[in-house]
């Protein structure tokens, strides 16, 4: 089977983590479809260096890049801001952007770097851009997950389990999916014009885990998945299918999940939920971070807000 982007012109999308592996070949492919691409992203020289990496694929391209750190807060706040300023619509937001089994750090508003960047930063983003969102006709949120969400669980309130690098990505990754569940539930239930997915781009050959291996996380586990992914993992215009086609294929619907058809390879396919997300922690999600971040998510408040 194979799959194609459909057109997106007029469309704007925002990627995080635009500036190399899957998200600048998400920002490539949408661009390529005529979409207007923000590519929001922490390195700014390297995210120049990516927008010109587009353009020199699509001489027509629409971009713009934005600065954004989502171990910043603050760097959040100011990214949506400026986002928002320029475009009061937001058709495609993709939650992109993450780190994988790094050493303990924390981010600087004090939360364990995993957590805090995979999660909590989107959430954030979300946050402030939702109102954005809700005014476009038919908004996408697509939220990367991995095939790691399946060795995850659910947030502890307390966040004092003893750390472990794996446990904490695959603990964030979780998050991600039960993130993207919640929000199309808050979709539906307010009768929004937009839906929430998750996608996994199985092994790809990205970024990922050569950073993971330059920052000295993953262990030997790290340097068996960089070899692994190095020399049987797929491009990452292949892997940016997964999250291209939970954003953009007019038969996808909300709450549902894009990855593989083999799991770690093949073309992109709706997944089953082998661990669909429960009530209660999908409510401890929300909880959790509506307290850490002192933002809430709250569709219905916000879709009374955007319309006219």
């Amino acid at each position: 089977m194979t799959w194609t982007i459909p057109p997106q012109d007029g469309r704007v999308a925002v990627v995080t983590g635009a500036n190399g592996g899957l998200g600048l070949a998400t920002a490539t492919a949408l661009a390529g479809a005529g979409a207007h691409v923000v590519m929001a992203a922490r390195d700014q020289a390297k995210a120049r260096a990516a927008r010109d990496r587009v353009l020199a694929e699509h001489p027509g391209a629409s971009l713009e890049v934005v600065p954004l750190d989502l171990g910043s807060l603050d760097s959040v706040a100011r990214a949506a801001a400026e986002i928002q300023a320029a475009h009061p619509v937001v058709d495609l937001l993709i939650n992109n952007a993450g780190v994988m089994a790094m050493p303990y750090r924390q981010t600087s508003d004090g939360f364990e770097s995993q957590l805090g960047i995979n999660h909590l930063g989107h959430w954030a983003l979300t946050a402030h851009l939702l109102p954005a969102v809700l005014r476009a006709p038919a908004a996408r949120v697509v939220t990367l997950t991995s095939g790691a969400q399946h060795m995850g669980r659910p947030l502890d309130p307390s966040l004092r389990r003893k750390y472990g690098p794996w446990r904490a990505y695959a603990d964030s990754k979780l998050a991600d999916r039960h993130f993207a569940q919640g929000l199309d539930r808050q979709f539906r239930a307010a009768g929004a014009p937009a839906m929430a997915l998750t996608a996994h781009p199985g092994l790809t050959n990205s970024d990922l885990q050569s950073h993971t291996v330059a920052e000295g996380g993953g262990g030997l586990s790290g340097r068996f998945f960089l070899f692994l992914t190095r020399t049987t993992g797929m491009s990452v215009a292949q892997g940016a299918l997964c999250p291209l086609r939970a954003a953009t294929d007019p038969q996808a619907t909300g709450g549902t999940m894009y990855g593989p058809r083999w799991s770690s390879a093949g073309p992109p396919v709706r997944r089953c939920l082998i661990r669909p997300g429960s009530d209660r922690a999908i409510a401890t999600l929300w909880s959790m971070s509506r307290r850490l971040t002192g933002l809430d998510i709250d569709v219905a408040q916000a879709l009374a807000a955007a319309r006219p």
